[in-house]
């Protein structure tokens, strides 16, 4: 039986500081339209959690998606060859 504190070193050999990384920062920034198209979708879509779905209520969800959709065509868009795979 192998004793754990013999592979400790290998475990912890990088410590982790807890901040992000510059490339896990700018894929953030990358995706931050995304992002924002979404929290509006949800947004529209919490507000008709309590109440009958109006026109105006719909009309508002149905832009919103289509943002989504847009901003999910356009990152795509902007991946280049090696980051689509």
């Amino acid at each position: 039986m192998k004793s754990i504190v013999a592979l400790q070193a290998v475990v912890t050999a990088v410590p982790f500081d807890g901040e992000p990384s510059v490339a896990e920062l700018e894929a953030v920034e990358r995706e931050m339209p995304l992002i924002l198209a979404e929290v509006d979708l949800l947004d529209a879509r919490i507000m008709i959690l309590d109440r009958a779905v109006t026109v105006l209520d719909a009309r508002r969800i149905r832009r919103a998606h289509n943002r989504v959709l847009a901003a999910r065509r356009d990152l795509a868009n902007r991946q280049g060859p090696k980051e689509a795979a």
